[in-house]
């Protein structure tokens, strides 16, 4: 809708309008204070100091900022006219952070590193394929993450140590656009994967992270189409705790090494955003 001379909005010419009353445009000036509003939300935690990174606006995209210390002040660390999706402090040492963002809105998201010491960005993919923001190992030094690059439309998987542009690699292909990372193993020699197919049916697998080679864990082939929504490796790294609507509800499983998955009761649900929560911010 536009405001016209007369200082009346005007309806655009698909909509039709019986019954209403002309809107002044000092009205719709007057509540854009209310419609015109921001959030922040977290992004990652600093691995050492008590700071992190949020992502907000200012302006008119979200941006990565740092907040060092409660009721602090925001610094604004990227500047870009397309949003950016977040940031991830390198996890033990926190002396960059991996950003994600897309250019002119085509939605083929690249990511980068940027540096602190000096506030140097690097793009770490390869400028032109769809890639996600991937997943730190938990020793930090590798990441994993999908990229369309060798098909156009296949989300292979990648590893690369970010402070190493030269040791970006493809780890696994893949067939289809719906596979992603969840988790790496403790001894960070396998990944957690998601082959996701529909809203009804997924699948999980277990990746080796130095050769590629894939192992399904998941029954596929069945008349029964199981959805799994997401899921991690137990701390020792030998079960899985994952969610499924299996049996036509959605639990939590238990998969314990050598003997399957199990139904928890439902009100361990819970636990598993509590699960989910501590490995992320607690116990790396």
């Amino acid at each position: 809708m536009v405001a016209a001379q007369t200082s009346v909005i005007t309806p655009n010419e698909n909509l039709v309008l019986e019954g209403i009353p002309p809107i002044p445009a000092t009205l719709a000036e007057t509540v854009n204070r209310y419609t015109n509003f921001r959030s922040a939300s977290l992004s990652s935690w600093h691995p050492v100091r008590r700071e992190m990174l949020i992502s907000t606006r200012f302006a008119d995209t979200p941006q990565v900022h740092l907040l060092k210390f409660p009721l602090g002040s925001r610094q604004q660390m990227t500047f870009f006219p397309e949003r950016v999706g977040g940031g991830s402090f390198q996890p033990t040492q926190g002396d960059y952070f991996i950003f994600s963002k897309d250019i002119g809105g085509n939605e083929f998201n690249q990511n980068y590193r940027y540096d602190l010491a000096t506030g140097d960005i690097t793009l770490l993919t390869d400028g032109k394929s769809k890639n996600s923001r991937g997943i730190w190992s938990n020793d930090g030094d590798r990441m994993i993450y999908t990229s369309t690059r060798r098909t156009g439309k296949d989300n292979d998987f990648y590893i690369i140590d970010p402070k190493n542009t030269q040791s970006d690699r493809l780890l696994a292909q893949v067939e289809g656009g719906g596979w992603m990372p969840l988790d790496w193993s403790p001894d960070d020699r396998q990944m957690l994967a998601m082959e996701y197919v529909s809203v009804n049916e997924s699948y999980l697998w277990l990746v080796d992270t130095n050769s590629g080679e894939k192992k399904l864990i998941t029954p596929k082939g069945g008349t029964e189409k199981v959805s799994y929504g997401g899921g991690l490796f137990s701390r020792d790294g030998k079960g899985l705790y994952v969610i499924t609507d299996r049996d036509s509800d959605w639990y939590l499983m238990a998969k314990d090494e050598g003997h399957g998955f199990s139904k928890k009761q439902n009100i361990d649900f819970q636990f598993y955003a509590t699960v989910m929560f501590v490995k992320e911010y607690l116990l790396k």
